[in-house]
């Protein structure tokens, strides 16, 4: 199934206030299961997205892979 950005889905709110994210989310998403989601509220609206892998989001240097060479850990290993 292909959505535009436009394409609204809807879901029901069980009374434990939880939800299924339907399908075309989750391909969407690329969301699997144990995957965790994140949601940002924005104004009268939530935003769903996909959360960063484990690790990405708590270290804030491991965007810098190009530091992250042999060489660098054997010249910055006393340090």
């Amino acid at each position: 199934m292909f959505l535009t950005a436009a394409a609204m889905i809807s879901s029901k709110i069980t009374s434990k206030a939880q939800t299924t994210i339907p399908r075309p989310v989750r391909t969407a998403l690329r969301l699997s299961a144990g995957d965790e989601v994140v949601y940002r509220i924005e104004g009268d609206k939530a935003v769903l997205t996909k959360a960063p892998p484990p690790g990405l989001a708590e270290d804030p240097f491991a965007a810098f892979s190009e530091w992250s060479s042999e060489a660098d850990t054997k010249g910055y290993a006393d340090f």
